[in-house]
């Protein structure tokens, strides 16, 4: 029994590794006026996920709620696979909200890594949405002078 525990374990990690390959394709492909709305999608389904009683099963209908895994991150890929950003925003905000807390204390080494590149990957999302200067307004600002 325990060695179909690992091989179930395993097959998640590469899973999810693979799905997440895919959502930062969709996040680097969506226009950069999005960012900011994913931005906010992402901390909105976090805070949502996290006051639910089962936060790693975030996003899976009710009849599916006494699986070992949820269906949530395979619910947030397909509507991030869609040509409408919008849609493919709220599914990459679905797909790292359930991820992460399914990889939160998670005791598995991959899936501690999982976490840190979900970490990473929110860290560029916000980078992303944060408003950029350009040259010419940098120099003419008085407070570049101190």
């Amino acid at each position: 029994m325990r060695l179909v525990s690992h091989l179930i374990a395993v097959n998640r990690e590469i899973r999810l590794r693979r799905q997440l390959a895919d959502i930062e394709r969709v996040v680097l492909a969506l226009p950069a006026r999005a960012h900011a709305d994913l931005q906010q999608l992402v901390k909105r389904e976090m805070e949502l996920a996290a006051a639910c009683d089962f936060p790693h099963l975030y996003g899976t209908p009710a009849d599916e709620r006494y699986s070992t895994y949820g269906l949530g991150p395979d619910i947030g890929l397909t509507k991030a696979r869609s040509d409408n950003h919008l849609i493919a925003t709220r599914g990459v905000a679905l797909w790292i909200a359930a991820v992460y807390h399914e990889t939160l204390n998670a005791k598995r080494a991959g899936m501690e890594d999982l976490h840190r590149q979900i970490l990473r990957l929110i860290r560029q999302i916000k980078e992303l949405s944060a408003p950029r200067r350009d040259a010419v307004s940098d120099w003419m600002d008085p407070r570049a002078i101190a």
